[in-house]
């Protein structure tokens, strides 16, 4: 009796997301019922903000990709079900931002994602 592959997680798909800008393409790496916790400067480690289900990481996903700024992948590792990756941004005044992700992985999909963002301030 064989083993049957496990799905991998597409990281040319993250890369092709975030540096053109696509929502959809990003989403398309989430599961349905996805959980992101974001850290920043407005939602603290003890207080992140929540968001539950791909509706409302696509609303996400949609205000942050149309900003006039820059996105690029800094580096991406995934380990089995597990995934880290660095994404360097810039607004069109010189603002940047990081942003670290660490994900859990399902069948090759984002099951659960903490974000961690540092600004320019």
């Amino acid at each position: 009796m064989g083993t049957a592959a496990r799905p991998g997680f597409d990281t040319d798909i993250l890369r092709q997301g975030i540096e053109g800008h696509t929502p959809e393409t990003l989403l398309s790496l989430y599961a349905d019922d996805a959980e992101i916790r974001l850290v920043n400067r407005n939602a603290t480690p003890s207080n992140p903000k929540v968001l539950h289900g791909r509706d409302e990481i696509g609303e996400m996903l949609s205000d942050v990709y149309s900003r006039d700024m820059t996105h690029k992948l800094e580096g991406c590792v995934v380990q089995g079900d597990r995934a880290a990756y660095s994404e360097s941004c810039q607004y069109s005044d010189g603002m940047r931002v990081l942003s670290e992700s660490m994900v859990t992985l399902r069948d090759g999909k984002i099951s659960e994602q903490i974000i961690v963002e540092a600004w320019d301030e």
